[in-house]
């Protein structure tokens, strides 16, 4: 085991998990199995504002649910916590006050109202106001403030923040394991807000400073992150930590099915697709939002579609298992460019996952769906109904609607299939086939197909209106597996009897 590679996966406790989260917490736990290292789930909650009540275990619950159990973290524990941030607000200042002495940070005093005022003003030049190398001499800050004031509106009480200095005109070299070098004038850049007077950090200073203590040798996330590297990468210098510095790995956005702008939460309801991993019910407005878990997709599935989501295996395998996804997954497999969502594949995904599950876990599902629906057979009739409904269906929910006529016959005919194909000669022609089915002693696939063949033969009947009709007198319906399995399942004697059933319930109604 490599002791020394360890990732994290940082969200916020402020909603649902995204499944764009997601993907990024298996990328990171991917890479982690790989390579001998160990996953870290770390709760990223300075932001007591944003908090939403639930969030938390959602999480957790979630990364349980795809099998992407961590390591270290709130749950597990481990030797580098506590794992929440707001469990570790008495470690951030002392780092915000190192960056004060060695001139690389400094206290703002500006209040919001004045800040938005300068930028209101810019606006109304078509200019947008940056707090930078630019302005901040003309602010009320540290560097414009001797320190006997500085001191004194601390002293008083008077909010405040800490923040960032960058010196401009400098580039700023970077790394990443996506993207390759990335450069970035700091000219570019903004002072941003490192530490607050509340008494807690900022995302920026929590996050490198949580880093670097829980010894993180790869950070792993989102693109949205990338505008936020060149200041990381500064705070790690001006530390003094660049020898300890992870390497960095920006994914790819998960695009809206059109390609065009990030999936987000209105497209899953514009298209009737989740973008969430389990049900999420808001505390605030008590909405409710699909999972994928609840609509009925298998964990595996969830995983193997997002795993495909911006990397490329480099062959033409696309259903992965996750032990399989971590011996094949590679960082530099994964791709710069975005990757379209396509709700279509998903339950292409699901289908093939249901294919794949072992007989003993479909046939218990089957027990569990027929049970609920008031039908009670034996494992040994459901054995035999797994291989014949498995290949219809998309999810587990599905298999009342695929299977139901196995149990219960039609008590309604559908109109088109009679109008379609029901002639005056049929119930004639169906009672012929009642009769020779009636001479078979046992029905079998093979038997009923060689039966019926033959009788269509010898009587030089159309087999396309014949095998209609007698699916309709079986299942009601244009619908349905095949019809020699079905027979064979149903019995002699339910089958002639539906056939007799429906042959006069529809003569009666023409």
């Amino acid at each position: 085991m490599n002791q020394n590679l360890r990732v994290r996966f940082a969200p916020s406790p402020t909603g649902p998990l995204h499944i764009g989260g997601l993907r990024t917490a298996l990328f990171n736990y991917l890479f982690a199995k790989k390579n001998g290292g160990t996953f870290i789930l770390r709760i990223e909650d300075t932001d007591q504002t944003r908090f939403v009540t639930g969030a938390e275990d959602y999480i957790q619950e979630a990364l349980e649910w795809c099998g992407l159990i961590p390591d270290e973290g709130p749950r597990q524990g481990g030797g580098f916590g506590p794992y929440r941030q707001s469990e570790r607000k008495n470690k951030y200042k002392k780092y915000a006050l190192q960056l004060l002495g060695t001139g690389d940070a400094y206290y703002g005093f500006d209040t919001p109202e004045e800040l938005d005022a300068l930028r209101q003003e810019h606006e109304s030049r078509g200019e947008t106001f940056v707090y930078d190398a630019r302005v901040r001499e003309s602010l009320k800050n540290s560097l414009t403030m001797d320190k006997q004031e500085v001191d004194q509106l601390i002293s008083s009480g008077t909010p405040y923040v800490i923040r960032f200095r960058f010196e401009p005109g400098t580039e700023i070299h970077m790394d990443d394991m996506v993207r390759g070098e990335v450069i970035v004038n700091s000219s570019t850049l903004d002072d941003k807000i490192l530490f607050k007077s509340d008494g807690m950090p900022t995302y920026h200073l929590a996050n490198v400073v949580d880093d670097n203590l829980m010894a993180i040798s790869h950070v792993i996330r989102g693109e949205e992150w990338l505008p936020s590297l060149p200041l990381h990468v500064a705070l790690y210098r001006a530390f003094g930590w660049e020898h300890l510095m992870p390497r960095f790995a920006h994914l790819p956005l998960i695009l809206k099915p059109t390609g065009k702008g990030k999936l987000s939460k209105r497209d899953g309801e514009k298209g009737g697709f989740p973008v969430f991993p389990l049900e999420w019910h808001d505390p605030v407005s008590g909405a409710i939002s699909p999972g994928y878990r609840e609509e009925g997709y298998l964990p595996q599935a969830c995983i193997n579609l997002l795993a495909l989501l911006g990397w490329n295996p480099g062959t033409e395998q696309e259903i992965f298992s996750l032990d399989e996804l971590v011996d094949e997954f590679q960082l530099e497999k994964v791709g710069k460019s975005g990757s379209r969502f396509d709700p279509e594949k998903s339950l292409w995904f699901n289908h093939q996952h249901i294919q794949l599950m072992e007989e003993s876990e479909l046939i218990k599902a089957f027990q569990s769906v027929l049970l609920s629906s008031g039908v009670e057979t034996t494992k040994g009739r459901i054995a035999v109904l797994v291989p014949i409904i498995k290949p219809r269906i998309n999810f587990i929910h599905e298999i009342w609607d695929e299977s139901w006529f196995f149990f219960h016959a039609p008590d309604a005919y559908d109109p088109e299939v009679i109008k379609k194909w029901w002639k005056e000669d049929t119930p004639q022609k169906m009672e012929l086939l009642s009769a020779a089915l009636e001479k078979c002693e046992t029905l079998t696939p093979e038997s009923v197909e060689t039966l019926v063949k033959g009788t269509i033969t010898e009587n030089e009947w159309g087999m396309g209106a014949i095998m209609n009709v007698w699916r309709l007198l079986l299942v009601g319906a244009a619908k349905g597996p095949g019809l020699f399995d079905l027979a064979a399942f149903l019995g002699r004697e339910e089958v002639i009897d539906r056939m007799a059933k429906g042959i006069k319930q529809i003569e009666d109604n023409r």
